[in-house]
């Protein structure tokens, strides 16, 4: 089964409202593709500007993250139903800086999981190592565990329709990518644990993405692995040469 791909940009915290119209107007003809779903996940003070701007193009806006309660005394935080109001499709969830700067943890992770999938939205859900924890060979351990832990009481039809982004947290903004061998590693005991969790069925419909340092000049050979369907991208998603990563071929 031919899984399409998903690039999805993640803007992390950069633009404001009027610069984030600007960006998605320069990268509308440039991302223009009908071979792989390409998503621009933005600050939520952008969400509603960047819509407009993108509307008639093949862009679709989806959050960089939401809480796990629909309403309530929690200060800051963006309810599952903000984002289903203006037309949000994704969003990412336990992104590596989430889990090191704001105290995320797989427990949570799924919580969120479990709402988004409540409400609809597609859950981008994000997993990893630090470069201690690839030394010490417990990569593939660790990965597991965040999978098994992220995926708790979520059924087999809603998992087909998630997105998993395996990001090495040491190649992160860091210049460094994991090699095209680690990253298809990853993603493909990431699927064989998918079908561990659930069936054969399910392993071969999730898309599983590859994040961490992705550019235009690595995207084709990444994107080119049996199981790998896209990418997570940061720093290069700010740039016109998103355009060159979401039409790689």
């Amino acid at each position: 089964m031919a899984r399409r791909k998903i690039i999805a940009g993640n803007w992390k915290m950069n633009k404001t409202p009027s610069e984030a119209v600007a960006l998605v107007n320069e990268l509308k003809p440039l991302v223009a593709t009908e071979d792989a779903d390409v998503v621009f996940c933005v600050p939520a003070i952008d969400i509603i500007p960047a819509m407009e701007a993108a509307k008639g193009s093949n862009i679709c806006i989806g959050a960089e993250n939401m809480y796990y309660e629909e309403s309530g005394a929690y200060t800051g935080e963006i309810a599952p139903a903000m984002l289903t109001d203006v037309g949000v499709k994704y969003v990412i969830i336990g992104h590596s800086e989430r889990r090191e700067y704001f105290a995320e943890t797989d427990e949570t992770v799924n919580k969120k999981v479990l709402k988004a999938f409540e409400h609809g939205i597609t859950p981008i859900i994000c997993c990893g190592e630090s470069l201690t924890q690839r030394e010490q060979g417990i990569t593939i351990d660790w990965i597991r565990q965040q999978i098994k832990i992220a995926f708790l009481n979520v059924t087999a039809d809603q998992a087909k329709t998630a997105v998993i982004a395996y990001e090495p947290i040491w190649a992160i903004g860091t210049g460094k990518v994991a090699t095209t061998e680690q990253a298809q590693e990853v993603c493909h005991a990431i699927r064989v644990c998918i079908g561990e969790i659930f069936d054969q069925a399910t392993a071969e419909a999730i898309r599983i993405q590859y994040g961490g340092s992705v550019s235009a000049s690595n995207a084709a050979e990444l994107f080119a692995q049996a199981d790998i369907d896209g990418g997570l991208v940061g720093g290069a998603s700010l740039k016109a040469d998103f355009g060159k990563i979401v039409n790689y071929k």
